[in-house]
């Protein structure tokens, strides 16, 4: 357990590195498709980064919670889920998290946040309504797993990185062709064109890389907390089954629920790209190794 939390530490900060230096790349390729200074555009592209991935370490959970409209809930206005999660967590010896609520009939939750100190836990009513209590306990470990193993802050903190590596992608798509007009030397163009063509598909395979290993640990340890798999895979199955997709469902988030939130249907296996780019491994797949761990 040391070793993943250690490993996520770690995997944070080379992330964070990485992105600053694409984001320099990118600047730089502004530089040669406009003309401009090499040298300043870099250093301003360093400042950017750096400034841009302490804001995203601070406030992209807010931003991720704010995206899904999920509305914090207390003992009073939410003491069922509330009082699971709390006896959970002391079980478990990490900080009592935040507790949202997402209105929205699909069943799913995910965790968010820098730290267990700083975590939060949102859970849509379709998942309130649809499992046991029993059931609700796997869900909840599944995401205290994620807490403590600190996959929380690498997972939340590639939501606002990768949307800005887009963003400054297709602004550099366009300046590139504008440098194009300008008969500036062909190979340059060429270079910033990659450059900007690649950059969401690098950020895309970042992301992806990090959170399909996530699912399966988090799964296992949350198994092994509450020594109840087989809680899970129920849950796991009630999800897969009710095939419905949440309506703020969107790609730049998708990688931090318990389940895709587009849904995903029984029995339908994925094609070599649908393969390659899904956010979360095969959910018959994750039933299969929980109702094979025998605890």
């Amino acid at each position: 357990m040391y070793k993943e939390i250690t490993s996520n530490k770690r995997r944070t900060w080379i992330l964070v590195s990485g992105f600053s230096i694409v984001v320099m790349g990118l600047f730089l390729a502004f530089a040669f498709a406009s003309g401009a200074d090499p040298y300043a555009a870099a250093a301003i592209g360093l400042v950017f980064a750096v400034i841009y991935s302490l804001i995203s370490f601070y406030i992209s959970d807010k931003a991720v919670l704010l995206t899904h409209g999920a509305k914090q809930i207390d003992k009073k206005n939410g003491k069922e889920i509330y009082l699971l999660v709390e006896n959970l967590t002391i079980a478990t010896g990490i900080p009592m998290p935040k507790v949202y609520l997402i209105q929205d009939e699909a069943p799913n939750a995910f965790a968010t946040g820098r730290d267990p100190e700083h975590a939060s836990i949102a859970f849509t009513t379709g998942i309130l309504s649809k499992l046991n209590k029993l059931e609700l306990e796997g869900v909840i470990a599944h995401e205290l797993s994620h807490i403590k193993n600190y996959d929380i802050r690498l997972m939340t903190v590639i939501v606002v990185l990768v949307g800005l590596i887009a963003l400054l992608a297709d602004l550099m798509f366009r300046m590139s062709l504008i440098g194009g007009r300008r008969k500036m030397p062909w190979p340059v163009i060429v270079a910033s064109l990659v450059l900007a063509g690649l950059s969401p598909f690098i950020a895309q395979a970042i992301k992806l890389a990090v959170s399909r290993t996530r699912e399966y640990l988090a799964d296992a340890s949350g198994a092994l907390m509450t020594r109840h798999p087989e809680a899970l895979a129920s849950a796991l199955k009630k999800i897969r089954d009710n095939q419905t997709p949440m309506k703020r469902a969107n790609h730049a988030t998708a990688h931090l629920f318990l389940a895709s939130p587009f849904g995903e249907k029984r029995g339908k296996k994925r094609g070599f790209f649908s393969n390659l780019f899904a956010t979360h491994p095969p959910i018959d797949e994750r039933i299969a190794r929980l109702q094979s761990m025998g605890l």
